[in-house]
């Protein structure tokens, strides 16, 4: 986290995460589950997606908290809950190699419980290599190559945010982008100062 402070990091992962619930309510989705990482990073854009969504497609939506020891519990919990698509925002504060450990869990725990539904992946954890990590699990792999995946990242220099199809090939990860959503100069200077170390001072 660069050139941020604390409480301008917990506001991006707001605006962020009115794009992502914005984004899923343009799928046409009326039920969705958020597991995100125990700390206030992941709870400020879990909830942001939340509130965005059912306020967009007047749909229900839950939030779940992913911790280690508790991820049979959390795959029996989300199972139960059924939703169309589960988002999975494991980030935040939390050492990222931690949060790796139990984002690869909490699949596996969804893997053996075969807990139905499509699944959205956050950015820092794709892009700190967690899915990668997770489909080096051959029960987490045979699970998901059945599973329709997603991924949004960011366009620093076009200012979007960007929603992607995953496509497993082979060992290989590979995005198909399937909507894009500007972003306001306010949140490009944030997630440029907070990930890239830059600031912008015009769109």
């Amino acid at each position: 986290m660069a050139k941020t402070t604390f409480e301008e990091e917990i506001y991006l992962r707001a605006l962020t995460g009115r794009l992502v619930g914005k984004a899923l309510a343009d799928l046409g989705l009326n039920k969705v589950a958020v597991v995100a990482s125990r700390n206030i990073i992941c709870s400020s854009i879990a909830t942001a997606t939340e509130a965005t969504f059912i306020t967009l497609s007047g749909g229900v939506t839950y939030h779940f908290l992913a911790e280690k020891g508790k991820e049979e519990d959390i795959a029996e919990r989300v199972k139960a809950f059924a939703p169309q698509v589960t988002v999975l925002q494991f980030g935040g504060e939390t050492p990222i190699e931690e949060t790796k450990e139990i984002f690869v869990e909490t699949l596996r725990g969804f893997a053996e419980k075969d807990v139905p539904g499509a699944f959205v992946v956050h950015v820092r954890i794709f892009a700190a290599g967690g899915l990668a990590k997770a489909l080096e699990d051959e029960k987490i792999r045979e699970y998901l190559s059945k599973k329709d995946l997603f991924v949004y990242t960011v366009g620093f220099d076009e200012g979007k945010v960007y929603l992607n199809k995953i496509i497993l090939d082979g060992k290989e990860i590979k995005l198909e982008k399937i909507a894009e959503y500007q972003v306001t100069l306010e949140h490009a200077d944030l997630l440029n100062r907070s990930l890239k170390d830059r600031s912008v001072t015009f769109a």
